[in-house]
């Protein structure tokens, strides 16, 4: 049997916050789902499914890559629908976490399950091995556990949890259908208590917990220390806890409590007395406006455990805490904080010290190598590194003979011995050949499977290094490279990928010797953004020497590069993740096709710093409407979908809202696993150069709206200005967006080429970036990174 899975309808059980999520995410891949839960009391059977959908719309982040996307989720309930589990090939149960609740499910949906279809239970932690004694024999070798992380859209972990009886092939099946098609990072757990993510992770909030109480700390000031200061997320330690909810947060901890009685640190894994206290109130956190955190008026209030009662939150990390942390030589910067008597820098120690010594412990009970659990910390809790890339980077001897001093001397949370491994002699456990597992005693490479040859560059632990390509030329701006496999690929130098002069010629060099050379070209970064835009620190340069020709110069040179992308003579693709913005955007309107991962946010910004697109955007946007409304059709209505996408300056919250919006095109491909990306915009690109690709002919004759259309969007303008919706200035660039959109101030209907529209673009943008409130909102922009209404 082959290792694929074929999914053409899923049943997802369960419409909770997290079903109802997962059957989203589903929805998005193109997957038929049907949504189960009990049968509503009163109205329709389906009722709570129903609510539970209509509720999807509301969450944020948005758990639909396009709100229409709800409509195509079928509701059911157990009472009448079960019968519709027959053609399901995949059934994921996500009920509450009790173990009586889901065998008994098990129990009912047993003789609906068709003899290939695939079990899974998304729980969080409960044994996959007990879950499963109640199913029939011929399910059991179908049947895993598989944990999504929340929000499932967006959190790149699942975990996947075989039970003894579970078949191989299933699993690598549900492995490969869960990366390609949902565009996860799957990790595998082995059977024990809240698994590999939540184990180390929510160890790490208790250790957090405890460590504030004893070096006396503020929870405003722990969330200073913890957040981007040492690589992790910026809600850090308590707001993240406060956006979980305070009693899941107990939940967890209690669930940590009652299955791991054996645990050297069972001690510390119950709630402190002030969690208690909180959710005794009520106070729950973000979802009921007040929990270790609240707002008063404009102010951020911190609960202050002392007083009991709240305070102003005013504390942070400590001036010379901040300096030893930007030491940028890990090593050093883990002498220093141990060395250091101030409390902060102790707790910090202690902190990591805590997390190291659980890890070791731990590694050989929870999963097979040290790599497991590093990337399931990365993509459950948004880390920077895991807990071994950390260590190794410091220096694994050096740290592990402190942390072997320390508990010694008592100042450990427990005095539980650090595995005879970590004090091998080994300089960690990532290398090049692999990671190591304990299990094992031998170090481990990336698994082998297929769907793993999609991803040219993965995600990478400590260590990792991949072949980059053979380089055909390099400026300051850009680098051509290839594999060998016919296709040139332009990746950007710049920071935040921003277009400056040397990226524009870059890119035309680039695609001159692409023609010569390459039967295709793909466009694209290693990493997040595609490109952010403008490089708008050197434009500003200009304009305040009082350079306009040269300013004009690199406008017209921007046009030049766009249109040599969308006429050169070998097909250009690009492949989008994260923000595609401005010229980002304009660049990927430009190529013969677009190849965007999901989360991919487009957007033709420039509205935003006083100006309008003139990379051959709002140029291209004429061009389609023409082209859409044909020789007789209503060139208006065409324009109307996007002039509002540009003139308030959106930006797609997807890649699939790209399209909706205008920005990318009803062919262009979405992606959901962005490692995965590089790897279908080659197969793209030479899909088009195999089937004889030319480039499109110019467009000579494009039909516009003329002055009617102008005065029409005037009229929709104005009414927002009257409602104050936008401010007068605005008001002034969209009128000059409405001006270029509809070919100027010629009749109705008249037909131009593309060139007129690019020189209308250059000469409302220069005109734009001259005036006094243009250069104010681009010198905030890039003093705050905010859009200033002025």
């Amino acid at each position: 049997m082959s290792n694929s899975l074929l999914v053409r309808r899923a049943a997802v059980l369960g419409a909770g916050v997290m079903g109802a999520q997962i059957a989203a995410h589903l929805t998005n891949a193109g997957v038929d789902t049907v949504l189960f839960d009990l049968p509503a009391k009163e109205g329709p059977a389906d009722g709570i499914v129903l609510k539970a959908i209509a509720n999807l719309a509301k969450l944020s982040p948005a758990p639909l890559a396009a709100k229409s996307l709800a409509g195509a989720i079928t509701p059911a309930n157990y009472e009448t629908g079960l019968d519709q589990l027959r053609d399901c090939d995949l059934i994921i149960e996500a009920i509450a976490e009790r173990m009586d609740w889901k065998q008994d499910l098990y129990k009912k949906i047993a003789p609906f399950v068709n003899d290939t279809a695939v079990l899974a239970s998304n729980t969080s932690g409960l044994g996959i091995n007990k879950l499963a004694d109640v199913l029939p024999e011929q399910l059991r070798h179908r049947f895993c556990g598989v944990h999504f992380f929340n929000p499932p859209r967006y959190m790149h972990l699942a975990e996947l949890i075989p039970a003894t009886t579970t078949d191989k092939a299933v699993l690598e099946g549900l492995e490969t259908f869960l990366v390609t098609h949902l565009g996860k990072g799957v990790v595998y757990a082995k059977d024990t208590p809240n698994f590999i993510g939540n184990r180390i992770g929510v160890f790490s909030i208790l250790s957090t917990i405890f460590h504030t109480q004893q070096f006396g700390l503020g929870f405003d000031e722990v969330d200073g220390l913890t957040g981007p200061l040492i690589g992790r997320a910026k809600s850090a330690t308590y707001r993240t806890s406060d956006v979980v909810g305070l009693d899941t947060m107990a939940h967890v901890i209690k669930t940590m409590g009652d299955t791991l009685p054996n645990d050297p640190w069972h001690a510390f894994f119950k709630s402190p007395a002030w969690l208690d206290g909180l959710i005794a109130k009520g106070a729950l956190g973000q979802k009921t406006r007040a929990g270790i955190f609240r707002k008063v008026g404009k102010d951020i209030m911190v609960l202050d455990v002392d007083k009991q009662d709240y305070r102003l939150s005013d504390r942070g990390a400590a001036p010379e805490v901040v300096e030893i942390l930007k030491t940028r030589n890990p090593a050093e910067k883990f002498a220093k904080l141990r060395a250091s008597s101030h409390p902060q820098a102790q707790f910090l120690w202690a902190l990591f010290r805590d997390l190291f010594h659980y890890s070791a412990y731990h590694l050989a009970d929870i999963a097979d190598t040290a790599r497991d659990v590093d990337l399931a910390i990365r993509w459950g809790y948004g880390w920077k590194l895991g807990p071994f890339e950390t260590w190794q980077a410091a220096g694994w001897q050096q740290v592990a003979q402190w942390i072997a001093e320390d508990i010694a001397a008592g100042k450990s949370m427990v005095n539980a011995p650090l595995p005879a491994w970590v004090l091998d002699g080994r300089a960690g456990v990532h290398t090049a050949e692999g990671s190591y597992s304990p299990t094992d005693n031998a170090v481990k490479p990336r698994s082998d499977l297929a769907v793993y040859r999609r991803q040219r560059y993965p995600d990478p632990v400590l260590g990792e290094q991949f072949d980059p390509g053979q380089t055909v030329w390099e400026n300051d701006g850009v680098r051509l490279w290839t594999d060998g496999d016919g296709i040139g690929v332009i990746s950007f130098k710049t920071k935040m990928n921003t277009v400056s002069d040397h990226v524009l010629n870059g890119i035309q060099e680039a695609i001159g010797l692409a023609e010569k050379q390459f039967k295709a070209v793909v466009i694209w970064q290693n990493g997040e953004p595609f490109s952010a835009g403008a490089d708008l620190a050197g434009a500003l340069g200009l304009l305040k020497e009082g350079k306009v020709a040269q300013f004009e110069e690199m406008v017209a040179n921007f046009q030049r590069t766009s249109q040599r992308i969308k006429y050169a003579l070998v097909p250009v693709v690009a492949a989008v993740r994260g923000l595609a913005l401005g010229g980002g955007c304009e660049f990927q309107m430009h190529s013969a096709r677009t190849v965007a991962a999901l989360e991919s946010y487009i957007g033709l910004v420039e509205a935003g710093v006083g100006l309008l697109p003139a990379g051959g955007g709002l140029k291209e946007i004429a061009v389609r409407a023409s082209q859409a409304a044909g020789s007789n059709g209503d060139i208006f209505a065409e324009l109307k979908k996007t002039f509002e996408t540009v003139a308030m300056a959106k930006v797609s919250n997807s890649a699939v809202n790209a399209q909706e919006l205008g920005l990318m095109r009803n062919g262009d491909k979405v992606v959901f696993n962005a490692f995965e990306l590089l790897h279908i915009a080659k197969a793209e690109a030479l899909a088009l150069a195999e089937a004889g690709y030319r480039p499109p002919l110019p467009a000579r004759a494009i039909r516009v709206a003329g002055d009617v259309g102008i005065a029409t969007f005037k009229m929709m303008l104005v009414n927002m200005r009257e409602g104050y919706f936008v401010s007068p200035y605005d008001y002034e660039i969209a009128e000059r967006i409405a001006t270029v959109v509809c070919g100027g101030k010629v009749d109705r209907n008249a037909v131009v080429d593309e060139q007129w529209l690019l020189d209308l673009e250059r000469k409302h943008f220069v005109e734009l970036a001259q005036q006094e409130k243009t250069q104010a909102r681009i010198a905030h922009m890039l003093s705050t990174g905010k859009p200033l209404r002025n």
